[in-house]
């Protein structure tokens, strides 16, 4: 671990805990600028349901599982890493916060007050403050500005995006961490991580959805103008289309999950009637034939409500109108064929099926849309190495003393 002291470049970990895998990743920017994996440690997740804790003990084996394989694969001890969170605990609103200008230039700290005024939101005793993501400001009553630092003005006001979570449900997510001997750097919410790899620049200012499709649950950020203005999960994934095939055809719930990924079909009316396969059913002594249409018969009504859940979300939202660049797909549930053609009959607007790009190392096994949250760890990560660029992309601040605090925290005792 010595040799992390003689790097040019810091190191970043994330940490993504989900329903299906814990995930963990050890990553640089190098020379030119683009994220490079050192290190990977994925396992199957236990203890975990639709994004909540419901073994502690499983969960912590998962997570020293994935552990103890990225510090293999990367060569580092790991002390701390920056982690994800899902569930339907979480909720968003939003919020604003003003700050008067000390000096007649807007600098760095005048947005930090700013945003430490909208973070004063009033919340519940059992709520804590996850974001406080800027959605846009406004200097002396001029509005529409994304960067303030620097222009001149008396007032500055913050149209903030508040993201909060069940502070019991953290603290058991947090126990488990710890119990891994880690600690917390950070937490940062899917759908927001999964964006940072997947949406396009052009996409954030025309108006889009990030729709993260995981095991137990569909995270949902809504971007407009080039910022979060709405966040939600849903607690619906790629475990309750497994659940519906088990139940359907009688099958354990491990066979269910590799009939689905190897045969499974969003739409019926895309698949040749005579393709079938054989499995083995619950009481049975020998395999049967199942047809394939059949199969997707099961898959489609689950996932039409999925996307008629999201459809919902958005709408309840108010801003459904604000979104010509349609929905953009990732997640592990979203490598379904067929998914994205029934996304576009329930939803009525574009589609897109992302994966993590522009990345480099041992990126050729995570170039994959089960992958979107980790690597947008690594990135979310980065940027908040970054203080100043930090505030000026559009993202909360994050102080250079909580970096250098971060990165102490990857050596060694």
């Amino acid at each position: 671990m010595s040799a992390l002291l003689a790097r040019d470049e810091p190191v970043f970990v994330g940490l993504d805990i989900g329903t299906s895998k814990v995930c963990m990743l050890v990553g640089e920017v190098d020379s030119s600028g683009q994220l490079r994996v050192l290190g990977v440690g994925a396992v199957p997740a236990q203890g975990m349901k639709k994004g909540g804790v419901v073994d502690l003990e499983a969960l912590t084996r998962s997570i020293q599982a994935a552990k103890d394989k990225a510090e293999r694969t990367s060569g580092y001890e790991i002390g701390s890493a920056l982690v994800s969170l899902s569930g339907k605990h979480i909720s968003c609103m939003n919020s604003t916060g003003m700050a008067g200008v000390a000096s007649r230039t807007i600098d760095i700290d005048d947005v930090a007050r700013a945003l430490n005024a909208a973070r004063s939101v009033a919340t519940p005793y059992n709520r804590t403050i996850i974001h406080v993501i800027p959605r846009g400001y406004v200097v002396d009553g001029q509005d529409g500005i994304k960067s303030p630092v620097g222009m001149h003005g008396y007032r500055l006001e913050v149209e903030a995006h508040v993201v909060t979570a069940n502070t019991t449900a953290l603290k058991n997510l947090e126990q488990c961490v710890e119990g891994a001997e880690l600690s917390v750097d950070g937490w940062v919410i899917n759908s927001i991580a999964a964006a940072s790899m997947v949406l396009t620049d052009t996409e954030r200012e025309m108006g889009v959805i990030v729709c993260d499709i995981g095991g137990g649950t569909t995270d949902l950020a809504v971007f407009i103008e080039g910022a979060v203005w709405h966040t939600a999960v849903i607690p619906v994934g790629g475990e309750h289309l497994t659940n519906d095939i088990a139940q359907v055809l009688h099958l354990p719930q491990e066979t269910a999950e590799s009939i689905k990924r190897r045969h499974g079909h969003a739409m019926p009316s895309a698949i040749e009637p005579s393709e079938a396969f054989a499995v083995r059913p619950f009481g049975q002594d020998r395999s049967v034939q199942i047809r394939r249409q059949d199969l997707a018969e099961i898959l489609e009504p689950r996932v039409e409500e999925l996307f008629t859940l999201v459809r919902q979300e958005v709408k309840r939202s108010g801003y459904d109108g604000l979104l010509p660049a349609g929905i953009v797909l990732t997640g592990g549930t979203s490598l379904l064929p067929g998914i994205k053609e029934v996304a576009g009959e329930v939803l009525q607007m574009p589609v897109r099926f992302a994966k993590p790009e522009d990345v480099r190392g041992l990126a050729d096994r995570l170039r994959s849309p089960v992958f979107s949250t980790s690597i947008g760890l690594l990135r979310w990560a980065q940027m908040q190495s970054q203080d100043q660029e930090y505030v000026r992309s559009g993202w909360p601040r994050f102080s250079l003393g909580s970096a250098a605090d971060f990165f102490r925290r990857l050596l060694p005792d």
